[in-house]
């Protein structure tokens, strides 16, 4: 990997390669307890409830515990179906100890969506929410599941009432209850890294049926280790306890700062579901494994989000693009003071080069870091540098972070590998990579190939090692035998005055096969022709890229992710068309009669 173009770009002061000690997940929040005892974790948005460090590891233990005692064993899945709160950061560190593996559930899936991944990961023990329990209740009998333990708000705030558990039936108990009766370590799990299972994660689902991605501790702790110290700099050190000392080697400058976090000093405000990806990767194992004070929001309000980060002199923050799109959009952010903030980050999807750009105007002193990555990867591939002198480029998603290689392929010929400035298909490989698709091995076979997985994003790479995403593959449409990538357009509609929001799908055509479509949110108290919209992106264009047809939307369908369901927009435009045709088939036969 020496001769990869990035490495000429490299951020100052970092190692190219770091070492990945072998260790189980759970060891991030043990150091941490050890490290930084009294320092703040948590610090819940709702009753401002704290939990330290040293508290923390104490209850997650007792939980581990309480687990062990209900028959939880090594192996088994444990859904947690919890929103951002004390009892999820309680809940997973303990499962993971005792060597079960954590299986994330979205809070708001459907019924529907909730039963497919309790079948299919066949979890036997849930860990729910009390308001969701009619969820898990109407799907229960249908499943694996021996054990519900549900909580509550009340358990958060004094003075820790467990939920009433009685009217759920059998088998059903309270979390707070289960530590208050726990006393005394857990069973000590002999948890093999390399091969044993801390992750079933399932894919958002933006474009079909979710499915389990398999992740081991050392994915998981590789890709934690890999976007801490791209951030803060320095390499892991593991002690002879086994436990992570202070990193070594950090790039510390006599005056000012170089890169954002620094250990045991960083607060960040937190409302990147847990129970995604770049939730439990980047927005708690990281943080924890730096000693960072955490204030946790359990759903997003962008006023009371950035108040937050005011009121706590946050130096980090970050999430989905829409989360940015959020506070540029409050009516009294230019007021707000974010001179604390060093460090923005945003994933998940693309981020609007027009709100990079608010962004920038609003917080001109923090870096701010796109980044790129797939469940299938534990969650991060690429970033762009975040020290302050290191070179950033709009639009580009960064380089590859440490001991990870991208290589973009042809895409109707995956084996050519394509040169600088070439349209292809992203291709990643790295000790963050996933074994596979849970009970899936022809999938596994599809994406997974000769070590790298084929992402089906569609970009390119710069001769400098930069990478740029234009779409998914499968939302690339075709426009009379023309590729045409909806992001290009995407970009040049939220440069318009009126635009708030906008998706662009291929609108089935019979005469084209597929023509540019955009969904459009306008702007509060903003009206505009679709014809204007259409010329407007027409100015900027090829012909044959041409938005062909506007229609205007309250929002963009996302997914918990906060990526656009372009599959929902496409399933209402052909449900919409085949109405049309029943109709039209209709009052051709009544005509005709």
């Amino acid at each position: 990997m020496e001769d990869r173009p990035w490495y000429a770009h490299w951020p100052r002061g970092l190692p190219v390669s770091l070492d990945y000690p072998s260790v189980p997940v759970h060891v991030f929040l043990q150091s941490a307890a050890k490290r930084y005892p009294d320092r703040p974790a948590i610090i819940f948005h709702i009753g401002e409830h704290t939990l330290t460090y040293a508290e923390l590891w104490e209850k997650a233990q007792r939980f581990a515990a309480a687990l062990a005692r209900l028959g939880v064993r090594k192996g088994e899945v444990v859904a947690v179906h919890l929103p951002n709160s004390p009892q999820f950061a309680i809940a997973y560190y303990g499962l993971l100890m005792l060597g079960a593996v954590f299986s994330p559930c979205f809070p708001l899936l459907s019924v529907k969506e909730l039963l497919h991944q309790l079948l299919d990961s066949g979890a036997r023990t849930i860990i729910t929410l009390d308001m969701f329990m009619d969820s898990v209740t109407s799907v229960r009998h249908d499943t694996e599941l021996r054990r519900v333990i549900v909580t509550g708000i009340q358990e958060n705030l004094p003075p820790y009432t467990p939920v009433d558990v009685k009217p759920y039936g059998p088998r059903t108990y309270s979390f707070q209850q289960l530590l208050n009766e726990t006393t005394g370590e857990p069973p000590v799990a002999k948890i093999d890294p390399e091969r044993d299972l801390a992750h079933l994660a399932y894919t958002g689902g933006t474009t079909g049926r979710s499915k389990g991605v398999m992740l081991t501790h050392k994915a998981v702790v590789s890709n934690v280790l890999q976007f801490a110290h791209w951030m803060g700099s320095g390499r892991p050190v593991l002690g002879p306890d086994g436990l992570f000392e202070e990193s070594a080697d950090r790039v510390v400058p006599p005056d000012g700062w170089e890169y954002p976090i620094e250990p045991g000093k960083t607060v960040l405000v937190i409302v990147v579901p847990w129970s995604h990806a770049m939730g439990t990767v980047g927005y708690l194992n990281n943080p924890v494994y730096g000693g960072a004070t955490m204030i946790v929001h359990p759903r997003f309000d962008a006023a009371a989000y950035a108040a937050d980060i005011v009121k706590y002199r946050a130096n980090v923050f970050g999430g989905a693009p829409q989360l940015l799109q959020g506070i540029i959009n409050l009516p009294d952010v230019e007021s707000m003071d974010f001179s604390s903030v060093r460090y923005i980050a945003s994933g998940a999807a693309p981020l609007p080069v027009e709100v990079l750009r608010r962004v920038e105007e609003l917080v001109p002193d923090a870096v701010i870091m796109e980044a790129y990555g797939m469940t299938e990867m534990a969650m991060g591939v690429t970033a762009n540098p975040c020290n302050r002198s290191g070179l950033r480029k709009q639009g580009s998603v960064g380089i590859p972070v440490f001991d990870t290689d991208v290589k973009v392929v042809d895409i109707d010929d995956p084996d050519i590998e394509i040169g600088f400035d070439e349209m292809g298909e992203i291709c990643v490989t790295g000790p963050q990579m996933m074994l596979g698709y849970w009970r899936r091995p022809e999938e596994t076979a599809q994406v997974i190939r000769n070590g790298w997985v084929h992402t089906g994003d569609i970009g390119w790479m710069d001769k400098d090692g930069y990478i740029f995403i234009s779409d998914r593959k499968k939302d690339m449409l075709i426009y009379n035998g023309f590729n045409v990538y909806p992001r290009e357009l995407e970009e040049i509609l939220r440069g318009h005055w009126a635009v708030a929001d906008c998706a662009v799908i291929g609108k089935p055509d019979p005469e084209v096969g597929e023509f540019p479509k955009a969904f459009v949110v306008l702007k509060p108290g903003k009206t505009i022709e679709p014809k204007e919209l259409m010329d407007f992106v027409a100015k900027r264009v090829a012909p044959y890229k041409k938005v062909r047809e506007v229609e205007f939307i309250n929002t963009i369908p996302v997914n918990y992710a906060g990526k656009p369901l372009k599959r929902e927009l496409r399933r209402w435009e052909i449900e919409r068309m085949q109405k049309a045709q029943d109709r039209e088939k209709k009052d051709e036969a009544e005509a005709g009669a």
